[in-house]
C-alpha cells in the first residue's frame, strides 16, 4: 500500500466530511430563515433573524476555509518523492511521523500513526526545506529526520 496515497485519501475524506457539516449548517440556517414568520413580538423576530444571519456568515467563512484547504490538497502530487520536506511529504522522524498537507490531526495507516500538519504550523515551518538526517528542535525536544517519502 502506498502510505502517502492513503494519508492523502484520509485528508480528502476529512475535508469532505467538513464540507458536508458546513453545508448542513448552511441548509439549516437557510431553512430557519425562510420558515421563521413575523411574530407579534417584532423585536424578538428581528433579533432572531439577525442571529441567523450571523450564523450564516460564520458558516460561510468556514466553507471558504474548507474550500481553501481542499485547494491546497489538490496541489499535492502523491507520486512525487522529494529529497527535501515540502507540501505532500511524508516525514519520518525519531519521535513522530508527519504528513505535510493540511491540519487534519492524527491519521493511522498500517498500524503507524502520522500527524497531518499544515506547512503554516510551527512544526510544519521547522520541517519545511529540511532533508534526511537534519535535526529539528521543537518544544525543548530534538528529533532527527530519518526518512522523507
Amino acid at each position: 500500500m502506498n502510505i502517502k496515497k492513503e494519508l492523502y485519501n484520509q485528508c480528502i475524506l476529512f475535508i469532505e466530511n467538513r464540507l458536508q457539516t458546513v453545508q448542513n449548517t448552511l441548509n439549516g440556517i437557510q431553512e430557519a430563515l425562510t420558515t421563521e414568520t413575523k411574530s407579534t413580538a417584532g423585536d424578538k423576530h428581528e433579533t432572531g433573524r439577525a442571529m441567523l444571519h450571523l450564523e450564516r456568515e460564520k458558516a460561510g467563512h468556514q466553507l471558504a476555509e474548507t474550500q481553501r484547504l481542499k485547494a491546497i490538497l489538490a496541489k499535492i502530487n502523491v507520486a512525487k518523492t522529494p529529497d527535501i520536506v515540502s507540501l505532500g511529504s511524508v516525514v519520518y522522524t525519531s519521535e513522530l511521523n508527519y504528513f505535510m498537507a493540511i491540519s487534519a490531526g492524527e491519521l493511522k495507516v498500517e498500524n503507524e500513526t502520522f500527524y497531518a500538519i499544515s506547512p503554516g504550523t510551527p512544526i510544519g515551518q521547522l520541517l519545511l526545506g529540511k532533508t534526511m538526517g537534519d535535526t529539528i528542535n521543537f518544544r525543548n525536544q530534538a528529533f532527527v529526520i530519518q526518512k522523507i517519502a
